[in-house]
């Protein structure tokens, strides 16, 4: 029997041995502390970045502030036709010469090329959309899907539809004056706004199919009866440059500057995240992987 202090040192020791053998024997000592990973620095006036599966935010930068949104605006235009009861994608309409004076009215617009007196399906005015972010797909798409018996009224109520599905979505810093971007002073939302729509408009997989695909031809009915095939290539850099990139938008102009909406999957995690105003489309690109690398990090 061990009596005495020296008694209760070797006690001690033994339980000291006891429990670290405890401790080995569950693993405990042999995880490492993780390794801090770094907040990465971007050009952009605005990022966000959230895990899509759980909406943790991983990465904000005046992510609350309101922005010019350039053509990512584009997504709601899409989110509102996707949301439409009955929707037939396979539905025609014309291309009207509207549309076309639009984009040489707007001189810095992107398009589509769409021929006046053609017929697209409604599915393909999605293409001609988020692809070359066709600001005439975008009037199509906006005088087809709004109510009223002028294409004034039925833009108007198109917009109407862009502002309450925003509203619906909590997207309480955002306000929509375009269709496609090209604002009149008052089209504008926020890092975190932008994040939170393209993870909604996200849940449908027509939206998905679209903004993932790096290149379409698609064949369309002309005004004579025959046909003519367009081929669209998407904006989106990180297509064919980021693994698992899923989409997004890309977003560009004079207040604007340059813009990114943008999500990618890896081993069954996806990032979602948007960068607004980065200072060039090199800077673009660089902000957005930045992002996702630290989202995929984190």
């Amino acid at each position: 029997m061990i009596t005495g202090i020296k008694g209760a040192r070797v006690r001690r020791a033994a339980a000291a041995v006891i429990t670290a053998g405890a401790v080995l024997s569950t693993g405990a000592l042999t995880a490492a502390p993780a390794q801090a990973v770094t907040k990465p620095t971007i050009t952009a006036k605005g990022g966000y970045v959230m895990n899509n599966g759980t909406g943790r935010s991983l990465f904000t930068k005046a992510a609350d502030t309101q922005l010019s949104t350039g053509s990512t605006t584009k997504i709601m235009t899409a989110k509102v036709v996707l949301s439409q009861s009955n929707l037939n994608l396979d539905a025609k309409v014309t291309v009207q010469k509207a549309y076309s004076d639009y984009i040489v009215d707007n001189n810095y617009a992107s398009s589509a090329h769409l021929i006046v007196g053609d017929k697209v399906t409604v599915r393909q005015l999605l293409y001609g959309l988020m692809l070359p972010s066709g600001c005439d797909a975008a009037y199509a798409l906006a005088d087809k899907f709004g109510s009223g018996s002028t294409r004034a009224a039925r833009v108007k109520s198109f917009l109407s539809k862009m502002n309450s599905t925003a509203k619906s979505l909590g997207m309480t810093n955002t306000h929509f004056d375009s269709f496609d971007g090209i604002g009149r002073g008052s089209n504008y939302s926020t890092p975190r706004d932008l994040t939170k729509l393209a993870s909604s408009a996200m849940k449908s997989s027509t939206f998905r199919t679209v903004v993932k695909t790096k290149s379409t031809k698609q064949k369309a009915t002309t005004k004579s009866g025959g046909y003519r095939y367009y081929n669209w290539d998407n904006t989106n850099p990180l297509l064919g440059t980021y693994t698992g990139t899923i989409g997004v938008k890309t977003g560009s102009g004079p207040e604007a500057k340059f813009c990114l909406v943008f999500a990618a999957t890896r081993n069954g995690k996806t990032i979602i995240g948007t960068v607004l105003a980065s200072t060039s489309v090199a800077n673009r690109t660089a902000d957005a992987k930045k992002l996702l690398n630290y989202g995929f990090a984190v």
